[in-house]
């Protein structure tokens, strides 16, 4: 049996059609990033540069540790709005210069020349999920930093009455937390086996050990270990006592846009940790886990959307088919926030609010698609 060779590359399968439109999709993706990113942060200085100069901000940091760090996270961010702007202006020049009608009237369905589209709209996707999962959350850590520094200065550092379950029937509390010196006062840990109290410690100051060779080492201060045995306790104290708590200074202070800093398998574990503890603040963890698997994919469903809008010549130019793409990626973008909002603040499954903006423009896009030019 004779094997095609031909047919196993892929390459073979890539037109001159298919190279000039996938050409002209990544050009004119990556000018709109560029334009727009360039706007964007010409307004963003102006609007915070008295803060900067308040604060002293030096000017490398201001170059490399924020803005080297917000045109790769806006950017991916409004991904889907710059898919959107590229596919609508380099396909409405195609039509405008009858080039659609010429390729249709070779033969040539709307189907099969989808068919770079969606391989340009492919790569872009597989490039905002690696960028958003992997390599942005590093950058994010860096310019929220310089945010709170020279910026916002509104950073969270400090939690009162802080109880969770650090293992299965352990339960910690602490009464005052201190994130900048890493030290709580006021802790105690409860041990429970079915459902009776068998060991009770308490420590007036608890202390992250930050330079310990191992995670969740915690030094205790005027510590008191009560171990109960039927009618019969035991009682120990002490001054000092180095131990080990399955707790974190993560888990005890949330501060905002804490999510966006860890990479997707880190969001995964810190999740199902927090879960296992019988924590509830992990809907906006779950909410940017998800989320940043759908908006990869909004990259097709828009891309459908802005070629079938686009591909038919009519009288009035780019402008109609411009402002009809721009209206349909900003109320995405406001759906997207909305229904994220609602599954953080009203309870909504997060699953759910992160894949409903993709689910209602799916079926705008299949719309579009069958009224396309054939």
């Amino acid at each position: 049996m004779r094997v095609n060779v031909r047919r196993l590359n892929p390459l073979s399968y890539v037109k001159i059609l298919d190279v000039y439109i996938i050409k002209k999709f990544i050009g004119t993706y990556i000018y709109a990033i560029a334009l727009i990113i360039s706007i964007a942060i010409v307004f963003d200085f102006n609007e915070h540069m008295v803060k900067f100069v308040t604060n002293h901000a030096p000017m490398r940091a201001i170059i490399f540790d924020y803005y080297a760090n917000f045109v790769p996270y806006f950017a991916n961010l409004f991904s889907p709005l710059f898919v959107f702007i590229a596919v609508i202006f380099f396909t409405s020049k195609l039509a405008g210069n009858s080039e659609i009608i010429a390729i249709l009237a070779a033969g040539t369905s709307f189907k099969r020349l989808l068919r770079p589209y969606m391989f340009s709209a492919a790569l872009i996707a597989a490039l905002n999920y690696y960028l958003g999962a992997y390599v942005i959350p590093s950058g994010n850590i860096t310019r929220q930093a310089f945010e709170e520094k020279y910026k916002n200065n509104d950073r969270i550092t400090t939690a009162q009455n802080v109880q969770l379950q650090v293992a299965p029937g352990v339960i910690s509390y602490i009464q005052t937390y201190d994130n900048n010196t890493k030290r709580g006062y006021g802790f105690s840990l409860d041990k429970f086996e079915k459902k009776e109290l068998v060991s009770h410690m308490t420590a007036s100051i608890i202390q992250y050990d930050t330079i310990a060779d191992e995670r969740y080492h915690w030094k205790l201060s005027n510590y008191k270990i009560r171990t109960l045995q039927g009618l019969r306790e035991h009682i120990k104290t002490g001054a000092e006592l180095d131990t080990v708590i399955m707790m974190e200074p993560m888990d005890l202070v949330f501060s905002k846009g804490q999510q966006e800093t860890f990479t997707s398998p880190e969001l995964r574990r810190y999740i199902s940790k927090q879960k296992n503890r019988g924590s509830s603040n992990v809907v906006q963890y779950e909410v940017e886990y998800h989320k940043r698997i759908a908006t990869s994919f909004a990259s097709f469903i828009l891309t459908i959307i802005g070629a079938s809008l686009s591909s038919r010549k009519r009288k009035g130019g780019m402008g109609v088919y411009l402002g009809i793409g721009l209206g349909l990626s900003f109320t995405y973008i406001l759906l997207q926030t909305v229904s994220a909002t609602f599954a953080v603040n009203a309870g909504t499954s997060p699953v759910l609010s992160a894949w409903i903006p993709n689910i209602l423009y799916a079926f705008i896009a299949y719309y579009c698609y069958r009224h396309s030019p054939n």
